[in-house]
């Protein structure tokens, strides 16, 4: 039955409490056992609580189940830890990871006293930001669509103590096994920066990626495309269609929980870490974005430069000018600076351009077709919170269109190649999570219209990231200064 999304009911109107269209009839089989509540905390990790199916009454959609939100990263203080958390009907299926079968839904969390949304739970954030475009005219929706890519690995050891620290990752598909001799050794293996497209028996993932969007498609999640990608290892990408801000987010973040279980199943595992590898390619998550109204798209006009609209040039302006900050939400890891560095195809450069993959905005140029037409942000990566890293590009571009910030002239020159002189008048992104968090603290009113994010979230995310991940890096030796230093 896994994959059958007809075991919920239609909604029908309860009476009896006021016709509030919460009185569900969710159980039609007497096979499902289990109902899973899913949400994401600050940092961008999805957590659950199940309950047995026999115990979910038309109630846990009006008033939520309990949970303790002081042990949830980033969310409430010990002395306001009661949360609820409220199941939205719209986000049901049958999970296809459980052997129990169980129904799942992903949840809004409420203040249990004021029965209000509460502040810092990332899915509002997304709410708000596409509530706050409706609000503001200028469209009815902004439709994204995530490229996230992932390594898949056999192996991975790390530690780190007082007195030792390293990392041991391993794949069959690595380049580096070529000459190993403590195994049968049949030799097809994708090379440093060859791993675009290889048929079988050098992509030896095909069938784990198949596995794993059969699985999606189970979950509801649109899928488009799977493939290897260009770095040796395991790196591969597959492509959802794109969708409104919040439910492409919470299509993301179901597709990082099956491909995780997916690869157990196989023996493997998967990370969505940038730059899991030392010299070739980094993991990044382009987003495609538009905009709409009605069956219009905003971005579209047959005149413009590669098609583009006014409008989406001053979208584009936005998210160059507050880039700087942006990328504390989009590229929010010290490993994330790992991948943004020039080479590599990273789009380290604060320009646009139709085709350039140097720049940090493209403009695809597949198609012609009027409802195509999109652009690609290209630094954001998958170690991102996607609720608050959608939310923050629709806020950047948006006040882009309120203050028709100017994105300059199209840079469609490989910039990598350029003379010095010119390449060094070009902007690039900060280098850091340290610079870009100092430059969130410096930039942040645009994401504050409209209440879409608040002060408090804001600070929140500045100390965790500073304390939890930026210093605590900082703190300790590093492997390779060893080579350096040691014998100084």
């Amino acid at each position: 039955m896994f994959g059958r999304r007809d075991v919920v009911k239609e909604p029908k109107k309860d009476k009896e409490v006021g016709g509030t269209g919460k009185a569900w009839s969710l159980l039609s089989y007497d096979d499902v056992k289990i109902v899973d509540f899913k949400f994401t905390d600050l940092p961008g990790s999805m957590q659950h609580i199940s309950i047995p199916a026999k115990r979910f009454t038309e109630d846990i959609f009006a008033n939520g189940i309990g949970f303790d939100g002081s042990s949830i990263r980033g969310f409430a203080e010990i002395q306001e830890s009661d949360m609820l958390l409220l199941p939205d009907p719209s986000t049901v299926f049958i999970d296809p990871i459980y052997k129990i079968p169980s129904v799942s839904f992903i949840c809004d969390i409420h203040d249990p006293v004021t029965k209000e949304r509460y502040w810092r739970d990332p899915r509002y954030i997304a709410q708000k930001a596409e509530e706050y475009l409706r609000a503001s005219k200028i469209a009815d929706a902004v439709y994204m669509g995530p490229e996230a890519e992932f390594f898949v690995f056999d192996s991975v050891r790390f530690d780190q103590n007082q007195h030792s620290g390293y990392y041991y990752i391993d794949s069959e598909e690595g380049i580096w096994n070529s000459g190993k001799d403590d195994m049968q050794n049949l030799g097809y293996r994708p090379r440093y920066k060859e791993g675009y497209f290889p048929t079988p028996p050098t992509d030896s993932l095909q069938d784990f990626r198949s596995a794993a969007i059969l699985k999606m498609i189970d979950a509801g999640i649109d899928v488009e495309v799977h493939h290897h990608e260009v770095a040796t290892g395991g790196q591969c990408e597959i492509g959802i269609r794109y969708q409104t801000l919040t439910k492409v987010a919470d299509q993301l973040m179901l597709y990082k929980y099956i491909l995780r279980n997916v690869a157990k199943e196989h023996n493997k595992t998967v990370t969505f870490m940038p730059k899991p590898l030392f010299q070739d390619n980094g993991t990044g998550m382009h987003v495609h974005i538009s905009l709409a109204k009605g069956e219009s798209n905003l971005f579209y006009n047959a005149e413009g430069y590669a098609q583009l609209s006014l409008l989406a040039l001053s979208f584009i302006g936005g998210l160059l000018a507050h880039s700087p900050a942006l990328l504390a939400f989009t590229s929010p890891t010290t490993n994330s600076y790992r991948r943004l560095v020039p080479g590599y195809e990273a789009p380290v450069n604060l320009v646009y351009s139709q085709r350039n993959r140097s720049a940090a905005i493209r403009i695809p140029i597949y198609s012609t077709s009027p409802k195509a037409k999109r652009i690609e942000y290209r630094p954001p990566d998958p170690s991102c919170n996607p609720y608050l890293a959608f939310a923050a590009i629709l806020m950047a571009g948006v006040d882009g269109i309120t203050r028709r910030i100017d994105p300059g002239e199209p840079m469609d020159v490989d910039i990598f190649e350029l003379p010095a002189e010119r390449a060094a008048k070009i902007k690039t992104v900060p280098g850091s999570l340290e610079q870009v968090l100092n430059e969130l603290e410096a930039d942040s009113d645009f994401l504050l219209k409209g209440g879409v994010f608040t002060k408090d979230l804001i600070e929140t995310w500045i100390e965790y990231k500073r304390k939890r991940e930026n210093d605590q890096i900082r703190l300790r030796p590093h492997p390779y200064e060893f080579y350096l230093y040691f014998d100084i």
